[in-house]
């Protein structure tokens, strides 16, 4: 065993001569929960549409539960869960009668499994009520229960805290820690929520057009992150002056209209704003902060931060 769920080599994807993933190689460990982040259009959908065979790849390799696939049976069906895009349910059919049918489709349930799953994302109450009456969120939540009520080891979610409000995204992001921790259950996730994913994530993989950029263990890029002093002032070009010419500073940017981040020398910061008063600019607000995901994030892929 690698200790990979899921584990690719160079997998490719081509639409009519345009790549929409280019030679990506995924390592999603066991027991994991694995985010995958990128901008719209990144190829995060696509990535995962050929993990569940709702695509086939152009070129490369997949590898689940330690075996190369060319699609996956359903054998397989039972190890896993997805939402991909918007969940698909019958309009005119209540929540528990489109679980029912899932259940009856798939042949292998404990006779609470309905009840279970939709307990497990707070629906139990709304279960009566006709799927076309849902918010978006609950549409959400009710795709999550059909993603685990059969309890399956892997789960690929794409964009799973779409349409949800606060107490659903808390919610949600508790629930598939438990899943994880309590019962060992692989998470592949896509999402672009990254302070969400700041919270929920062991791993992180960033692609950008297509191509995999690093993946990595969010610790070790708790690690990396960079630590600043940011400095919020009356006059940012006249406290750039202060910081080249009188103490030799480069490693600094300026982040808005008064405020700027200072990279080096960050334990001078005290004398850094005897000096900013001196020279008559006046000190606001000083913070000692680490990089945030969103930073990291931009600083890979560049310009805004929509993923």
């Amino acid at each position: 065993m690698s200790g990979n769920i899921i584990r690719t080599e160079n997998l490719t994807k081509k639409y009519n001569g345009r790549i929409a993933v280019d030679q990506i190689n995924l390592h999603v460990p066991k027991g994991k929960i694995y985010a995958l982040l990128g901008r719209n259009g990144a190829g995060k959908t696509t990535a995962m549409k050929m993990l569940l065979n709702l695509v086939r790849p152009s070129d490369g390799k997949i590898f689940l539960f330690d075996e190369e696939i060319s699609g996956y049976g359903k054998r397989n069906s039972f190890r896993i869960g997805s939402i991909i895009e918007a969940p698909a349910f019958y309009e005119n059919l209540t929540a528990g009668e489109n679980l029912e049918i899932l259940a009856r489709l798939r042949g292998r349930h404990r006779k609470d499994t309905v009840d279970r799953a939709l307990g497990a994302v707070h629906l139990d109450k709304e279960h009566k009520k006709l799927f076309r009456e849902y918010s978006l969120g609950m549409k959400q939540r009710l795709g999550l229960a059909a993603a685990i009520m059969h309890e399956p080891e892997l789960l690929i979610l794409d964009e799973p805290m779409n349409g949800l409000d606060p107490i659903g995204i808390c919610e949600t992001r508790n629930y598939l820690l438990q899943l994880c921790r309590e019962k060992g259950t692989t998470i592949f996730i896509s999402s672009h929520v990254l302070d969400e994913i700041s919270q929920l994530a062991d791993v992180i993989g960033i692609i950008n057009k297509g191509k995999l950029l690093e993946e990595t263990d969010l610790q070790e890029l708790y690690r990396r992150r960079r630590r600043y002093a940011e400095f919020e002032v009356s006059d940012v070009n006249k406290a750039a002056l202060v910081l080249e010419n009188r103490f030799g500073i480069l490693d600094y940017e300026v982040t808005g209209p008064n405020s700027l981040r200072l990279y080096e020398k960050i334990d001078s910061r005290g004398d850094i704003n005897s000096s900013f008063v001196k020279e008559g600019i006046a000190v606001a607000k000083i913070n000692v902060e680490k990089g945030k995901l969103e930073d990291y994030f931009t600083g890979l892929v560049g310009g805004d931060r929509d993923v």
